[in-house]
């Protein structure tokens, strides 16, 4: 690996190799520091930060942060990246990229073209040295469209996932907060279950109480129970009505060996859920969590900043052509993200580099109880997300996820995105909603409850 200098002032700044130069020019974080690839300073960061602007774009092709012949991710991100979209970029340094991104020439168009061309490093190089101005604004102009019963990500719409999560899966929860969730517009992106427990058996009982709600109801919507890849591909061979295949991703092998996974097992559980043939509209059926920290919490990050690695991990996930992706951004913790500004800033980077390789990217604005945030940070992260064309975003009664323990966005925050722009539920999802007589042309709820839902709820009280 080559070193790179910058000297600022009278002082020559030194980073031993590729690796060290992206840790030194990430913008300050818990994570970063607690692994010990942080800069030493601000002048450092900001030397950091100007050599990488410099560096040609081509590096990355020829300088890897993880060794090829140890990392099947890195394998992946080299062998899959495509030399011809990536030819009318070839010239810039990183810098260069960043005010090429940022002019009126790149559109929607340009940047779906660029994507294939792009490697994560790529993208985490050029978020390094963006405002987060810069970040939304380049965001927002990336358009990745996915479906299954419906179609997520046209533009002028803002989904949510409808979270009716439980401490001890209990249907009639599960079922109220479903119904409340509907009622209030949320769940077009799915309505997805985090289990209780990996039990097998209750795996495939909500899976099927889900696609009885889906089905009685006619909801154009997809369901999904957030377990670990292998009891989904066991579901699957039960005969469960499994919609989308979930699974938590990192960006090194030795992350995603933590998690019990590997690329051919993501081949594997997508090939499982395509032969079911149950979307309507679209076959995209995977569905991937990420999140800054992860690789560090399981000591495979290779010395590589949280960030970067963050980014590695939607190579994975743009492999297998996923209908959603959310990173949840506060979810790991203070030792990651400390406090409500790192929090927002990993938001909106993760959002804008997952965009700009091609996917459908979604974000859990969350934080945990002993991080230094609020619930004013996660408005503040929410309102920035969804102006840079954010895909969809959580809804959870409250905003207190009462299984997971955590805070994060509620029913009623989607409404105050969706009506603070002007953005809509995906076009199958509203046409539901209005036939229902649950909201009216201007995107309101309504004042009455559609007497499907009374007799429902009934039966619950």
């Amino acid at each position: 690996m080559a070193q790179f200098t910058h000297v600022v002032g009278t002082t020559t700044y030194a980073f031993a190799d590729l690796r060290a130069l992206m840790a030194k020019a990430t913008p300050a974080r818990s994570g970063d520091a607690l692994a010990g690839v942080a800069a030493g300073s601000a002048g450092e960061r900001v030397a950091a930060q100007m050599a990488l602007a410099e560096l040609p774009l081509s590096t990355f092709l020829n300088d890897v942060v993880v060794p090829y012949e140890r990392d099947e991710v890195t394998r992946l991100i080299i062998d899959s990246h495509d030399s011809a979209a990536f030819a009318s970029i070839r010239h810039l340094t990183v810098g260069d990229f960043r005010n090429y991104l940022l002019s009126d020439a790149v559109d929607a168009q340009v940047l779906a073209a660029l994507a294939a061309g792009i490697t994560p490093e790529m993208a985490a190089a050029v978020s390094k040295i963006m405002r987060l101005q810069d970040l939304i604004l380049v965001a927002a102009k990336c358009r990745v469209v996915t479906a299954f019963r419906n179609t997520i990500g046209l533009p002028g719409r803002f989904s949510t996932r409808l979270q009716p999560n439980h401490p001890t899966d209990d249907a009639r929860g599960i079922a109220a907060a479903i119904f409340d969730g509907l009622l209030y517009g949320s769940g077009d992106a799915v309505i997805g279950i985090n289990p209780a427990t990996d039990n097998l058996t209750e795996h495939v009982r909500l899976l099927t109480m889900l696609g009885e709600v889906i089905e009685r109801y006619a909801i154009p919507t997809q369901a999904c129970v957030l377990t670990h890849v292998t009891n989904t591909i066991a579901a699957v061979k039960r005969g469960a009505p499994v919609d989308l295949v979930f699974q938590s991703i990192a960006g090194t092998e030795a992350a995603n060996r933590s998690f019990g996974i590997n690329l051919a097992l993501l081949a594997e559980a997508r090939a499982a859920a395509l032969s079911l043939g149950r979307g309507t509209v679209g076959g995209n059926v995977m569905y991937f969590e990420t999140g800054q920290g992860s690789a560090l919490s399981a000591n495979g990050h290779h010395g590589v900043d949280q960030q970067t690695c963050e980014a590695r991990a939607y190579a994975v996930a743009r492999a297998f052509n996923p209908l959603l992706v959310n990173s949840v951004v506060g979810f790991i913790g203070p030792e990651y993200l400390y406090d409500g500004k790192q929090i927002i800033r990993a938001g909106l980077e993760d959002h804008f580099c997952a965009k700009l390789l091609g996917l459908p990217m979604g974000c859990d604005v969350c934080y945990t109880n002993h991080a230094e945030a609020d619930q004013d940070d996660m408005d503040s992260l929410l309102t920035l997300l969804a102006a840079a064309g954010c895909t969809f975003i959580m809804g959870v009664a409250g905003s207190d996820d009462i299984m997971l323990g955590y805070q994060s966005t509620s029913f009623h925050d989607a409404l105050y995105a969706r009506r603070l722009l002007g953005l809509r539920p995906a076009p199958e999802f509203e046409a539901w909603l209005q036939a229902m007589g649950m909201f009216d042309d201007a995107g309101r709820p309504g004042s009455t409850l559609p007497p499907q839902f009374l007799r429902a709820l009934a039966r619950l009280s």
